[in-house]
């Protein structure tokens, strides 16, 4: 089963030593899960400073600078990949450094076979 993991943190929180550390224990848990056949994709995002928020309503398309919710914690990053179950999710989910300081969601993804895959 695929499984988005959703990585929230609170931006601040991080020195820029822990966020260099970070990305070298994340790097060898996507090279972990790659050679079990696990991993599909991941990646951190850019600071919440850069995003962008688009709305559609009564057929009006509304463009906000910045995330889609004012929160403490902000999407940082992501992981996606194909274990068995939710128990393995949440084995490697765990894995993740920012779990440590903040948040990892576990989402199934609901697949689509009429959407495209890249391969």
């Amino acid at each position: 089963m695929k499984y988005m993991l959703l990585i929230y943190s609170t931006e601040s929180d991080w020195t820029e030593e822990e966020r260099e550390a970070c990305m070298v224990k994340s790097t060898e848990v996507c090279h972990e899960l790659n050679e079990k056949g696990q991993f599909l994709a991941a990646s951190p995002l850019h600071p919440v400073s850069m995003a962008t928020s688009v709305r559609v309503r009564e057929g009006k398309r509304l463009i906000t600078d910045g995330p889609f919710a004012e929160t403490t914690e902000q999407l940082g990053g992501y992981y996606i990949i194909d274990v068995e179950n939710l128990d393995e999710a949440i084995a490697v989910a765990s894995q993740i450094p920012p779990a440590k300081k903040g948040t990892v969601e576990i989402r199934p993804i609901f697949e689509l076979p009429e959407i495209p895959v890249k391969q």
